[in-house]
């Protein structure tokens, strides 16, 4: 599996088409996200498997550390949604679009 370089994942976040998903808490998520985020908390992603596939591609997942958004690509991963990326935490992201 190849690995996804930091530069190409620029590249993808700052591509008007990809999806941003906020896998933090609705709280969190409120308290400060990235523009244009979409907040599915990763205890739902699960359950929103129809709404991310019907998501325009690619797809960058993020939470506060980078920890829930791994576990949430991961889920993605074994759904047979394959254009999806670990896009960190919030200030990772952040950091991306600037």
């Amino acid at each position: 599996m190849e690995k996804t370089t930091m530069s190409t994942l620029k590249e993808i976040v700052n591509n008007s088409a990809t999806s941003i998903i906020d896998v933090r808490t609705v709280m969190e998520f409120q308290s400060g996200h990235v523009a244009g985020a979409i907040n599915i908390p990763l205890d739902e992603v699960q359950s929103r498997l129809e709404e991310f596939k019907k998501l325009p591609k690619p797809i960058i997942v993020y939470c506060r550390s980078g920890a829930r958004s791994g576990m949430a690509m991961s889920i993605l991963k074994q759904s047979g949604i394959n254009e999806v990326y670990n896009g960190g935490g919030l200030a990772d992201m952040q950091f991306m679009l600037n």
